[in-house]
């Protein structure tokens, strides 16, 4: 029996900020975004949307096709949780509508939560094999304006349904890991938006992969040439350039950008997505290629802080009929542009909890955060 993904889909914002126009607007070559971070465009949220309706919005689909039997686990994963306590998990658990008899719970660990997510719904699948798991991973990156972390921002959401015997991708048994206190990016809890060392956080990206890699091939894991695609993490695409070439000189095996260009498609017009990056980046490529059934795939997640792990799965044959493609395009295409001034003052917004707030109704997307009453959230459908 194998277990794995068997669907995921892909969801954002309302809003788009074209990067190009945001290095014009700070006297910065555009090149310097487009070419050197690897970044077009970043995915911005309206007034009325959260991590919670983009996960609610990606989640939707999967039980349109699949229903919700044998689902009784949800886990969100995200680093840019709305509530100390309270699950994302469980606003969305209302808003699909999903049974009583359910588990739900927030994973929280940077940009990994997603991957911890997926291991554990792995692990609940193997123990049940009826069962089947809903891991949502969505997240909205801020950064101060005008710092170097701005255009590398993003906002999106990924959902995973994971089951035993999986029509996209049966995840391999064998993982490799890595674990390390360090201070390359966090978010204090009086704080919007994140701190980040830059270079510290390249080092500690390459550091955590190498690790987790000679983890991976410690515990029988195959050699690398015997993967044919790879995805990684991509907090912006270029630094997945840099880690396949660093992973390439650790093991001393070729390893061109023909092998994870495709991962890039979503990634570049979402901008950062956290937790939902590496999955977005899987969606693209299923859904660029046509030729990867019985193919092995190499998945690289990282968390600053740091937290990093290297697994790998199978293509499965007839992958092609689960595929979203044309939604995820027609969705990117219909964001709402915003000039910069609009991106600013929306940037500068924020909800202070301990005051009633009713927010205007923006978005398109299925689902709303209608404002804040007597300091608790509320969200609904936006149709029906």
């Amino acid at each position: 029996m194998s277990i794995g993904i068997h669907d995921l889909a892909v969801s954002t914002a309302h809003h788009v900020v074209d990067l190009a126009e945001l290095a014009e607007a700070t006297g910065v070559d555009p090149a310097k975004y487009q070419i050197g971070l690897g970044q077009d465009r970043m995915s911005f949220p309206a007034p009325d949307e959260d991590i919670v309706t983009m996960g609610a919005a990606a989640a939707l689909p999967l039980l349109e096709r699949h229903g919700t039997d044998g689902i009784r686990t949800v886990l969100f994963a995200t680093e840019s949780g709305v509530d100390q306590s309270k699950s994302a998990g469980l606003f969305v658990h209302e808003l699909l509508g999903l049974p009583r008899t359910m588990r739900v719970a927030e994973f929280k660990q940077a940009c990994y939560g997603a991957t911890a997510a997926l291991q554990s719904a792995l692990g609940i699948v193997a123990r049940n094999p009826r069962e089947r798991v809903l891991v949502i991973a969505s997240d909205v990156a801020r950064y101060e304006l005008d710092t170097p972390g701005e255009p590398t921002q993003g906002a999106g959401a990924v959902a995973m349904l994971v089951s035993a015997d999986p029509a996209l991708l049966a995840i391999e048994p064998v993982s490799g890991v890595a674990a390390r206190d360090v201070d390359d990016f966090w978010r204090p809890n009086d704080s919007t938006t994140a701190v980040v060392d830059g270079r510290l956080s390249l080092t500690a990206y390459l550091g955590a992969l190498t690790t987790a890699w000679d983890d991976f091939a410690a515990g029988g894991g195959v050699g690398a040439g015997q993967i044919d695609r790879f995805c990684f993490h991509q907090p912006f695409t270029k630094m997945a350039r840099k880690a396949l070439k660093g992973l390439a000189q650790h093991t001393g095996v070729e390893l061109g950008d023909e092998l994870q260009e495709a991962t890039f498609a979503y990634n570049r017009e979402l901008g950062n997505t956290y937790t939902a990056s590496l999955y977005a980046g899987l969606a693209a490529l299923l859904d660029q290629d046509d030729t990867l059934a019985g193919t092995r795939i190499g998945l690289f997640s990282y968390g600053s802080g740091a937290v990093g792990e290297f697994f790998t799965g199978i293509v499965q044959p007839g992958y092609q009929e689960q595929r979203r493609c044309e939604a995820v395009t027609a969705e990117l295409a219909g964001r709402v542009p915003l000039s910069l001034s609009e991106y600013r003052e929306l940037h500068a917004t924020e909800h202070a909890s301990g005051t009633d707030l009713e927010t205007p109704r923006v978005t398109q997307g299925p689902f709303r955060f209608a404002g804040i009453r007597r300091q608790a959230r509320q969200y609904e459908a936006t149709q029906g």
